[in-house]
């Protein structure tokens, strides 16, 4: 059997999922407290910055720090019905991301469509990760 195209599954998976423009992002931020999630990779964030107030929860162990039976559990998610907007790069691995956390039972869970790139494109505020993190890019 052929691979299949991330890029189409992605598409397909969308279809499903609220996908969120950057302006109704911010429009959420500033009327609530949506739990903003970052899964793009530590190097990403710190090399690049983040959405302000977002949390980091990197797409390899999303799933296993939402999980209170997990021992990698982050009391973040400790609601199932919390409003939950997760952002990667360019919005394919938040679409899965996002797929995924509702199957394991999260129920208000969105992504961001145009992901951080486009916050970036839009000239969104960036909080400066390099200078807080003990993480360091080596040249």
């Amino acid at each position: 059997m052929p691979i299949k195209p991330i890029f189409e599954l992605v598409e397909e998976v969308k279809k499903d999922l609220e996908n969120l423009s950057i302006d109704e992002l911010k429009a959420e931020m500033a009327n609530g407290e949506p739990l903003v999630a970052d899964i793009r990779e530590i190097q990403e964030r710190v090399d690049l910055g983040a959405i302000p107030g977002s949390k980091h929860a990197p797409r390899g162990m999303l799933e296993f720090w939402a999980d209170p039976a997990s021992p990698y559990y982050r009391d973040w998610f400790s609601d199932p019905n919390q409003r939950i907007i997760l952002y990667c790069a360019g919005g394919g691995r938040s679409a899965i991301a996002a797929r995924d956390l509702k199957a394991i039972g999260f129920t208000n869970v969105a992504h961001l469509e145009d992901g951080f790139t486009g916050w970036q494109k839009a000239e969104e505020e960036i909080e400066d990760v390099a200078s807080t993190s003990r993480w360091i890019r080596r040249t």
